[in-house]
């Protein structure tokens, strides 16, 4: 059963709350130290998540001006959403981040639940773009902390992180100009509680994934390299996609080179 859009927002807020906490204790400099994403400090990344929280709510209650944002960003050629963490005092951009997310949840709100969001990628439903946000701020929240050298148990949140990632499964290939392959694969990952998920058939053509939920989830953000997990991939239409999967919109990701 899909989870209804209280209940991601729930999920949503106590992401944003997660976060909030480690970010909020840090000293100034420790908010530029580097993260394993090239280039980006920890500031950025909070940048990057108050600018797209931003765009979210802009889609949700006023997607003409989204997609005219959307052009004048396609036209300037540069990555904006890291600018106010460039010029911005840790305290302001935290503030910033703030007020971003909490717009985010009253767009989402008021949104109508039956209308497609525009995004950078396909339109997707209201729920798919609030899961979405909830995905990629826990994966900036991975990359945060990775830099502290923070280890971060999971939580059932990534539910949510799992599903959106089995559904861009056909995006993915595409993205990475890759054959499109209609055979389903079965997914079996266990919670951080314990609990066993499942999406799909254990019989399904395509073959299966199978081991921790929150290693897939790593893998599926492009935060862990397939080969420093214990995930046990089986066929060639699951191995093809696992090589490439994301769960989040734009190109082909780069990933994150294997640890051995």
């Amino acid at each position: 059963m899909a989870p209804q859009l209280d209940d991601l927002l729930a999920d949503l807020a106590d992401e944003h709350r997660d976060l909030d906490a480690v970010v909020s204790q840090l000293s100034e400099s420790t908010w530029r130290a580097p993260t394993l994403a090239e280039g980006w400090s920890i500031a950025d990344q909070i940048s990057h998540l108050a600018f797209f929280d931003e765009r979210a709510a802009m889609a949700m209650s006023d997607p003409d001006g989204f997609t005219r944002d959307f052009e004048q960003m396609v036209a300037a050629g540069r990555d904006a959403s890291v600018d106010r963490a460039r010029t911005l005092p840790p305290t302001v951009l935290l503030a910033d981040w703030r007020v971003a997310r909490s717009a985010l949840m009253v767009a989402a709100r008021d949104a109508d639940p039956t209308a497609r969001v525009p995004w950078y990628g396909p339109a997707m439903s209201l729920r798919s773009c609030v899961t979405a946000r909830l995905m990629e701020t826990w994966a900036h929240g991975q990359d945060v902390v990775d830099a502290l050298g923070i280890d971060r148990p999971g939580t059932s949140r990534l539910r949510h992180v799992a599903h959106i990632a089995i559904g861009a499964r056909a995006y993915a290939l595409m993205v990475n100009r890759l054959t499109p392959d209609d055979r389903a694969v079965f997914v079996e990952l266990t919670s951080p509680d314990g609990d066993t998920w499942a999406w799909g058939s254990p019989d399904s053509a395509g073959g299966s994934v199978r081991g921790s939920a929150l290693e897939f989830c790593l893998v599926a953000i492009q935060r862990r390299h397939l080969r420093d997990t214990t995930l046990r991939v089986e066929g060639e239409s699951a191995t093809t996609w696992m090589s490439v999967v994301q769960a989040f919109a734009g190109p082909a990701g780069r990933g994150r080179e294997p640890r051995v």
